[in-house]
């Protein structure tokens, strides 16, 4: 595949963000983490560390992170985690093991995010969660530095349920085994081996033997794929628009999407260029005429970010694109089944609803309109790709959000032709 734009980068990833600055906040030494994506959510995460008392700086464009889980305080006022799912749910899972009594709270999306899945748990550590009456934010840990190690199963498929069990293990007296639905995102795994944690599968299990103290390490984050993913999808729906990124991240638990862009019929290229513990290279999609695809239920996890786009997608397909088995969209930023439902029919898009997913027919006329994001920044990059594939005038009522993950996405789109 012959480029006709130089390669683009994308913002690090923030799924690894999260995780290197909460392992090196614990790590003894300092750390040095380099490509941190610039995002609010992982500026949640850095901001919540703050306030537990980890000390950071800045060398250029690298973070130094001063860690050790003994300098960790007791925030005298409630930690705000903004609009960031993870930064609440591993830092829920950081502190049951820690001898910190902790209030977490975020904003008007994040109070309506389920938070029992998390707590229920962490109860086997001894840790006590108290949650408001709907199972949400504000919640406050009560960590147990005296906490066993403990058999735990992963009920829901959340790679953030599992890396807050496995955080909540590194401060635990003996081996923690988790068991149950494992087959999500892998990122704090890789990060344990990286930052000298020792993790071991055991059969189906994960088994992590407590107390453990993460050893400080220097650390590239790769660029985002679900960010990428944007820009290769803005690419895809126009025959012969091109677009090829450098440093994405290329972990094969993430790499879902790119699998579905050619089953659409896009003309997608992959190089590896590097592997270290979280492997990275050149992704290059060149569109073409797509069809129609349908996304299983067992598909769902490895794709959960990345839906919304897939039903973009199916408006420029040829026949009927579905998704089942993904009513987890209904408890993200917003309910991304009607979120997106709405959004796309103000573009003429036809569109069937589900309690667990979508439908989407095409291809579709789509026309000029006013999408409502309910301030979701995946909503809101799904439907700028729709307008800059259409060619039609998109107005989103909070462009802002998409900073969320994406600072400057608008202008990277522009540069996909």
């Amino acid at each position: 595949m012959t480029a006709t734009i130089p390669p683009m980068t994308v913002p690090g990833d923030k799924s690894i963000a999260h995780r290197a600055l909460m392992l090196a906040a614990l790590a003894q030494g300092e750390s040095r983490l380099f490509n941190l994506p610039a995002g609010l959510d992982v500026r949640s995460t850095q901001r919540a560390l703050g306030a537990l008392g980890v000390t950071m700086r800045r060398e250029g464009d690298v973070l130094v992170v001063s860690g050790g889980a003994g300098t960790l305080i007791a925030p005298p006022e409630p930690i705000d985690c903004g609009n960031s799912g993870t930064t609440i749910r591993l830092l829920t899972g950081l502190l049951a093991t820690r001898a910190i009594v902790a209030t977490l709270d975020g904003d008007a999306s994040l109070r309506a995010r389920p938070m029992r899945r998390v707590a229920a748990p962490l109860a086997a550590f001894g840790a006590r969660i108290e949650l408001s009456p709907a199972g949400t934010a504000p919640l406050v840990v009560h960590g147990n530095a005296a906490a066993r190690g403990a058999a735990v199963a992963i009920e829901v498929p959340s790679a953030q349920v599992k890396s807050a069990v496995l955080f909540a293990a590194l401060g635990a007296h003996g081996p923690t085994r988790l068991t149950g639905q494992l087959a999500t995102r892998d990122h704090t795994e890789r990060l344990f081996e990286a930052f000298g944690v020792r993790c071991r599968h055991d059969g189906d299990a994960l088994v992590v033997e407590g107390p453990q103290t993460p050893q400080a390490t220097q650390l590239h984050v790769p660029g985002d794929l679900s960010s990428a993913a944007f820009l290769l999808a803005a690419a895809a729906a126009v025959p012969g628009a091109h677009a090829t990124l450098d440093d994405v991240g290329l972990n094969p638990t993430r790499t879902a999407f790119l699998d579905v862009l050619r089953r659409f019929g896009a003309d997608v290229e992959v190089s590896q260029t590097s592997t270290g513990p979280e492997p990275h290279g050149r992704v290059s999609v060149r569109g073409a005429r797509l069809s129609a695809v349908v996304i299983a239920p067992g598909e769902v996890p490895g794709l959960i970010d990345e839906l919304p786009l897939v039903g973009v997608l199916g408006a420029f397909a040829h026949g009927r694109t579905s998704v089942s088995g993904a009513a987890e969209l209904r408890v993200k930023e917003s309910d991304r089944i009607d979120t997106f439902a709405h959004a796309a029919r103000a573009l003429g898009i036809e569109v069937e609803t589900a309690p667990d997913g979508f439908a989407v027919r095409g291809p579709a006329t789509l026309h000029d309109g006013a999408v409502v994001t309910a301030g979701d920044h995946r909503i809101a990059m799904a439907f700028a790709v729709a307008g800059h594939a259409a060619g039609i005038d998109v107005r989103l009522d909070d462009p802002d959000c998409m900073a969320v993950s994406f600072p400057g996405f608008a202008r990277a789109l522009d540069g996909v032709r």
